[in-house]
């Protein structure tokens, strides 16, 4: 779930979407670790002014912990 919805929202702000990758990797029990790779160009877009992009996104994430109970990370990196 988590999954689909960052990869199809990160799509909508990137100029190259086919190079948009999400990956979730278990850090710990009830921690999940979610990496999205984007083009080079796009990373400032996803992060945006001053964390402002970045942090809407996390907060919607941290709606997702209401429902399934695990924690999520998420981290931006260039493909």
């Amino acid at each position: 779930m988590v999954t689909e919805f960052l990869h199809a929202y990160v799509s909508l702000l990137a100029t190259h979407p086919e190079a948009v990758r999400v990956e979730i990797t278990s850090a710990d029990e009830g921690f999940e670790e979610i990496t999205v790779y984007a083009h080079g160009d796009d990373v400032g877009k996803i992060i945006g002014k001053e964390g402002r992009m970045i942090n809407a996104i996390k907060t919607v994430i941290s709606g997702c912990k209401a429902k399934g109970g695990k924690s999520y990370r998420v981290n931006v990196k260039a493909a």
